[in-house]
């Protein structure tokens, strides 16, 4: 059991005190945008996924958006190592993409950095150790992210991942065991909303 209390994370991005929190749950960007923004967790989002690799019916995000500008940089939140990393080429997927793995309490954790720009997967290697507030990787443009406005997708995951991917929306079907495998990025990015 990971008694996420006792431990202090490192920021993944370095946020200004002032951004936007979205709402997406109509499935567009219906909040006036600022430079910065946070989508939210375990939100339902009809309508938003709209490409082949969603079927039509996965729609709740269970990771965190935040929007920053392309080349923000994106840190480790405590020592791990790279654990995948690759290119999703599919449109409305995550393109560039790095998972690390971590050790909280005896229990492997794995995070999600998704919509990177290439430059964030080069010179990468399995194994690769990482340590808290080290720059890992750097938002991507829209032709290398997946299709999307520049941000980075946060997730957590409990389930250790087959390859450079995990599920970031899933069918509202499947929400009560997917909050189980992937807990809320809060946890580790704080108290955002």
């Amino acid at each position: 059991m990971i008694h996420w209390e006792r431990h202090r994370f490192s920021e993944v991005v370095k946020l200004p005190e002032e951004y936007t929190v979205l709402d997406l749950s109509m499935g567009q960007w219906n909040t006036p945008k600022t430079v910065f923004s946070i989508g939210k967790y375990d939100e339902l989002r009809p309508g938003m996924y709209n490409t082949e690799i969603f079927h039509g019916e996965r729609f709740l995000h269970v990771g965190i958006d935040i929007g920053a500008p392309v080349g923000t940089p994106c840190m480790a939140f405590m020592d791990g190592e790279i654990s995948h990393f690759g290119y999703n080429p599919e449109p409305g997927d995550y393109g560039n993409v790095l998972i690390t793995k971590h050790d909280l309490d005896g229990v492997a954790l794995w995070a999600l950095y998704g919509h990177l720009s290439s430059e964030s997967i080069e010179n990468k290697s399995v194994g690769q150790k990482i340590v808290a507030g080290e720059v890992i990787s750097w938002f991507g443009e829209e032709h290398e992210n997946g299709g999307w406005e520049p941000h980075l997708h946060f997730q957590l995951s409990l389930v250790k991942p087959e390859t450079h991917d995990l599920p970031g929306v899933v069918a509202p079907k499947d929400r009560e065991e997917a909050l189980k495998c992937y807990p809320d990025p809060r946890l580790v990015l704080g108290p955002l909303y």
